[in-house]
């Protein structure tokens, strides 16, 4: 327990020179970066067998970060303790599963902005106020902006895997909260990870075939994991404990938007205006609803 609290004391000072914005900005740059390279990897390897990769990844580097913690926890388990634990790996590996599968069909910024549907409509639910209405309509007008025009341009099963990623993101949240409330740290995240690696492996590994074991193939993977879930973690986390939760929710709504700049950039994925503003609509309805929302006694922080 002290050598966990002295790891998180020198990743605090290693980091305190970067302000808090600064960190949440840099988390979002990671893990779209991250999805950035995972989408290029798809040409040698299918997202199925990326995905087990950024959850192996994750899950090996998490419980050797918090080893010290879940063994002391082993014995005093409950049954509901492993429900939820249970619950939220579920719905980790739907998350990422569904999510990958939809950047394999239509471009990044589009999946990652239906996507965040997901932590809007957990956001809307527990604030409970008549203005929400008009976030949700706002993000409908956006979602009606992406799914308009040439009905060939957007692949309708790569819409429907962000709509289910969205859901996946929306449980994720909420499990999320009552995991913080039965595990310490980072503990509940690290089996959590383990238990989503264990549910895609079958798919990931069957799918990847001998491929996922060529070594560059396999490192640039590994590096998907990284830039994907722990590096944005660790910051996100050094984060928290300088602002308030609403405050970086509002900065967290910025990822739409840089997905759409790490596609433009890394996969040359160019969006008409159309798309743009959609985009927007999505980005200012979780601003909105992030700023205004009254957040109900016990709610989750999405």
């Amino acid at each position: 327990m002290n050598a966990h609290l002295r790891d998180r004391a020198a990743m605090s000072a290693a980091l305190h020179p970067v302000p808090a914005p600064g960190l949440v900005v840099a988390g979002i740059v990671s893990v779209q970066m991250g999805a950035g390279i995972a989408k290029g990897l798809f040409e040698s390897l299918p997202p199925s067998t990326v995905v087990f990769m950024r959850l192996l990844t994750s899950a090996v580097v998490l419980l050797l970060i918090t080893r010290r913690l879940i063994w002391a926890r082993r014995r005093d388990l409950a049954r509901a303790d492993v429900l939820v634990l249970i619950g939220f790996g579920l719905a980790l590996a739907t998350m990422n599963f569904a999510i990958y599968q939809s950047f394999s069909r239509i471009p990044l910024g589009i999946a990652v902005t239906i996507e965040f549907l997901g932590p809007l409509g957990v956001s809307v639910v527990f604030s409970r106020r008549r203005l929400d209405l008009f976030w949700v309509a706002l993000a409908a007008l956006g979602v009606l902006l992406l799914t308009r025009g040439d009905a060939s341009a957007l692949d309708p099963v790569g819409v429907l895997y962000a709509l289910v990623a969205a859901m996946g993101w929306a449980a994720y949240i909420l499990l999320s909260a009552e995991t913080g409330r039965r595990f310490q740290g980072t503990s509940g995240l690290a089996l959590a990870s383990m238990v989503g690696m264990v549910v895609v492996a079958p798919i990931g590994l069957g799918e990847g075939g001998t491929q996922l074991w060529e070594p560059h193939l396999l490192a640039i993977a590994v590096g998907v994991g990284l830039l994907s879930s722990v590096i944005p973690y660790s910051l996100e986390l050094e984060a928290l404990r300088r602002m308030p939760a609403k405050v970086f929710g509002i900065l967290m709504s910025l990822e739409p938007v840089v997905a759409a700049l790490v596609g433009l950039v890394l996969l040359g994925e160019i969006l008409e205006l159309r798309e743009w503003a959609a985009i927007g609509c999505v980005v200012v309805a979780c601003v909105g609803a992030t700023r205004t929302g009254a957040r109900a006694r016990g709610a989750p922080e999405a």
